[in-house]
């Protein structure tokens, strides 16, 4: 997918927010910043409030021209009309995911800290790899770290966009970017902060010297 494979920038991934109205509001805060994806993950919601709370976030997304990303949740994603789907290990298969999809819309895939993992993620026609914890994650504090030679290594052999996720705040985003990473995946310091706007347009500053970015 072309478009996908230009995409740089921040990759804004949403809390554990279970009141609707609080996520709309920092949501759209944080696309006023600009970033390149947005990614719906509530692991606190149940069914019913996930359908709604990923429909408003379509919304907002369209409104903003960000496309809207389903963690975990094929079904969801298809059910809504999202951009795409993330999967991690337990979350389906690939390549089913893939057809399932089309070639329209985004595939993306955790491979933690596993070549091997992205290796069939490229095979099985993913958009983009995504390694971490890069540093100590408050999210997945039971990951285990990824060597930032594997960003660089993974855009070498698969040529795709490689996205990083793990601990990373603004101050130690430049040397992640700096070590291949075409997406930046942030949770905390992006919604948590006291201006998520200009939290985000921070992190994009970062790219917006890279040729493909609007």
């Amino acid at each position: 997918m072309s478009e996908t494979r230009r995409l740089r920038g921040l990759y804004a991934v949403t809390p554990d927010e279970t009141g609707d109205e609080r996520l709309a509001a920092l949501a759209g805060q944080v696309l006023a910043g600009r970033p390149a994806l947005l990614q719906y993950r509530n692991k606190l919601a149940g069914p019913s409030q996930r359908r709604a709370q990923a429909a408003a976030l379509l919304d907002l997304c369209r409104a903003a021209g960000v496309p809207l990303i389903i963690n975990d949740d094929l079904a969801l994603a298809l059910d809504i009309g999202a951009d795409g789907v993330h999967l991690g290990r337990d979350d389906g298969d690939l390549a089913a995911a893939r057809r399932a999809l089309g070639s329209g819309r985004i595939l993306g895939v955790t491979c933690y800290a596993d070549l091997e993992r992205a290796r069939a993620g490229a095979a099985a026609g993913v958009d983009y790899v995504a390694f971490g914890a890069m540093f100590l994650s408050s999210t997945k504090p039971t990951a285990p770290p990824a060597p930032f030679a594997l960003l660089s290594r993974a855009k070498a052999e698969f040529g795709l966009p490689v996205a990083a996720i793990g601990g990373i705040t603004l101050d130690n985003a430049a040397q992640v970017a700096a070590a291949g990473a075409d997406l930046i995946a942030v949770v905390g310091d992006v919604f948590a902060a006291p201006d998520p706007a200009a939290r985000a347009a921070g992190y994009r500053a970062l790219f917006q010297a890279e040729p493909g970015l609007a």
